[in-house]
């Protein structure tokens, strides 16, 4: 097929461009850019095939009929590019050939070091090739599957792209790094041009994890959070090592760590490993094996490579005493390692205790408790950074400066204990990451840092304020509400007034009013009518936002009926009467049944004809048909194969659905607006210190 031989080349210019690279280094310069373009059209071409394919509805193709379907809206067409393992690996190789394409035509990277990016994409060639988008299906299908639900939802359109954004620009310094050692490895201009894309991959990769929502210590969550702070220490590494030579045995070490756990993240997301523990995880396929060896020959490489030119790479102390930037700068980097060993160990423990049984995860309690001591002490040596320069120079000193920064200590812990924070941890993190953010404001420019990274450290600091009031601040509480009843919960005016039915029967909305604004809970409805997503209301104010989740009512009304051809059942007040059934065959496999059912109660008789679609894969899905003026409704479930017997749901009518009582969880997250203030301030902060040296 054209899109497996797209990957083909794709693979095959990408080997090409190593091998010119790496041993015919001076036609690598000019041949490099022009086979790195033949791998991006290569790229390119299975890219646009396979979005052709999903918006026409090529059922042929097992990928497009595992996760798109005709109705699916054209927004959502897009995400079906990276719903599943075969097309986010597509996506991933497409950006990593853009990425590619650029640094090969703007002669960006030396030729050994384009020879290591260009093998890193042929590796992740092999794994788009290993679990391809293109293979026909089994049986041919006239629908798809459709989108996941949950998927259907306009910030995770964009979050995976951004997070493989992240991903394919943290294998540039990794290539700037090796590219160095194998070159020269006495020749340090390799820092500033690595440290300016690590910026870029940091603030792509950490807007793709906020945007993802909000934190909650999912495996998956963390398989992409370890790299992220890892990136940060390699960030801060390669700028400490233009000052201190002796560091850059570190840098490179970080760089070849970030982009392991790169891989690494991948394949306990992929591998199946997680499914149990992780609602993001994708199914277990023999892809993890593929993952696992890439991973493996990466790092090992690396380490070699590294261990055999370490002698050629500068030696000593990396600082002179324990009172000037080097020693807390790395202090610090040390911290963030502490940091991404624990959720490292925490994320993998499901394959860890695997190997010894059966797997297992920590619950989320292991990780804040592990790493609030760490993120307390990391700001504050946050703090004393700002407060000193290289060499030891004290940059912030005077009484009216520490009167300013023990303000913002009392101001951020007194902040906490308003939103209603009572342990000694929690306050004392949020009195330091205030403390983070004066410092850092007040050592601006007298540190070194420009005002990239200035705001940068800004916004870390409001982060971890805003995480503590937002997190450790938060009250739940879990109540009934019958509809058209009014409490008062967590200092608010809560109303319910019932539920609200979508015309085309694919959701519904749990509609609420808090201090007299309306606000929705959704949820999303499968073909038969079950829960398929929910998503809470939210009603947010300046002081925080209010989270409402209602769960589906314990009383339905809801009764099933077994109705025997030509036999009267009886439910409730009325009768049933099976009179017959016809079924229709529908191209791919598909049949349309319809039943024709006599329903009474005592005073008229209708007659009703509900209608089932059933699909290759023996999934029904029909929607409720009204009966006796709209005072029942009545769903077809089910049928033998010989049209004898047939299972209904008898549904209460939508008057009677929409004010079932309902039981929800209450919660409050204060100030939550400041964290996603934060975040855009360290995305900002980092875009803005790339143009800066």
């Amino acid at each position: 097929m054209a899109g497996a031989a797209s990957l083909g080349f794709t693979l095959a210019f990408s080997l090409l461009a190593v091998f010119v690279c790496a041993f015919r280094r001076e036609a690598g310069e000019k041949w490099g850019a022009y086979l790195a373009c033949g791998a991006l059209g290569g790229a390119a071409v299975a890219s646009c095939l396979l979005l052709a394919a999903i918006f026409q509805d090529d059922f042929g193709l097992e990928y497009v009929a595992n996760y798109s379907s005709k109705d699916l809206d054209p927004l959502y067409k897009f995400s079906v590019f990276w719903a599943g393992q075969q097309g986010s690996f597509l996506l991933w190789l497409l950006i990593h050939a853009l990425v590619g394409g650029y640094l090969a035509c703007r002669k960006k990277l030396a030729p050994q070091g384009l020879a290591v990016y260009m093998l890193l994409q042929a590796l992740l060639a092999v794994l788009v090739l290993g679990k391809s988008p293109f293979l026909p299906v089994a049986e041919l299908m006239e629908d798809g599957v459709g989108l996941n639900p949950l998927l259907q939802d306009p910030w995770m359109a964009i979050h995976p792209p951004i997070i493989f954004i992240g991903y394919a620009l943290l294998a540039v310094p990794f290539a700037y790094g090796a590219g160095a050692l194998w070159q020269d490895p006495k020749d340090d201009g390799w820092l500033e041009p690595a440290r300016k894309w690590t910026l870029i991959a940091w603030a792509f990769l950490g807007a793709g994890i906020f945007i993802g929502g909000y934190w909650g210590w999912d495996p998956v969550e963390n398989s992409s959070l370890v790299p992220w702070l890892l990136a940060a220490v390699l960030l801060h590494l390669l700028k400490l090592a233009k000052v201190r030579p002796n560091v850059r045995v570190m840098a490179h070490l970080a760089a070849i760590f970030t982009y392991s756990f790169v891989l690494y993240g991948t394949f306990l997301t992929r591998s199946g490993i997680l499914g149990d523990f992780s609602v993001h995880s994708f199914s277990g396929t023999s892809i993890g094996l593929l993952i696992a060896v890439v991973n493996a020959s990466v790092l090992m490489a690396a380490l070699c490579q590294l261990i055999w030119k370490l002698k050629e790479l500068p030696q000593g102390e990396i600082y002179e005493g324990y009172d000037n930037r080097e020693f807390l700068l790395s202090l610090g980097m040390l911290l963030l390692v502490f940091m991404a060993g624990i959720i490292f160990l925490g994320m993998s423990m499901p394959l860890l205790t695997q190997l010894a049984g059966k797997p297992a995860a920590v619950d989320t309690n292991f990780y804040v408790r592990t790493t609030l001591p760490l993120a307390v002490t990391m700001l504050a040596v946050l703090v004393c950074c700002s407060m000193r320069g290289y060499g030891g120079r004290c940059l912030l000193q005077g009484q009216k400066v520490k009167m300013i920064l023990a303000g913002c200590f009392v101001l951020g812990a007194a902040l906490a204990l308003a939103a209603g924070v009572r342990g000694i941890l929690p306050l004392l993190l949020a009195g330091a990451a205030l403390l983070g953010v004066g410092a850092s404001v007040l050592g601006y420019p007298r540190s070194g840092l420009r005002l990239g990274g200035t705001i940068a450290h800004a916004g870390l600091g409001l982060g971890l304020l805003a995480i503590v009031l937002s997190c450790s601040g938060s009250q739940t509480l879990s109540e009934e509400f019958q509809a058209g009843e009014t409490k008062s919960l967590l200092g608010h005016e809560i109303t319910y007034r019932g539920q609200d039915f979508a015309e085309d029967g694919k959701g519904k909305a749990y509609v609420y009013e808090v201090d007299g604004q309306e606000v929705r809970a959704l949820t999303k409805l499968h073909a038969n009518g079950s829960d398929a997503a929910r998503e809470p209301a939210i009603c947010r104010t300046l002081t925080g936002d209010i989270y409402i989740a209602p769960t589906p009512p314990k009383e339905t009304g809801v009764e099933e009926l077994t109705l025997k051809r030509k036999q009267i059942a009886l439910a409730g007040e009325e009768a049933y009467l099976l009179e017959g059934v016809e079924g229709e065959e529908g191209p791919g496999g598909h049949l349309r049944l319809t039943a024709e059912i006599s329903v009474t109660n005592g005073d008229v008789v209708e007659t009703i004809k509900p209608v089932i679609e059933v699909s290759q894969n023996r999934t029904g899905n029909s929607q409720p048909v009204s009966v006796l003026e709209g005072k029942k409704r009545v769903r077809l479930t089910g049928m033998t194969e010989d049209y004898k017997k047939v299972r209904l749901e008898i549904l209460p009518s939508l008057a009677e659905a929409e004010k079932v009582a309902v039981t929800a969880s209450v919660s409050t997250k204060p100030y939550i607006w400041l964290l996603w203030l934060a975040c855009m301030a360290v995305v900002v902060g980092c875009l803005l210190a790339v143009k800066k040296k």
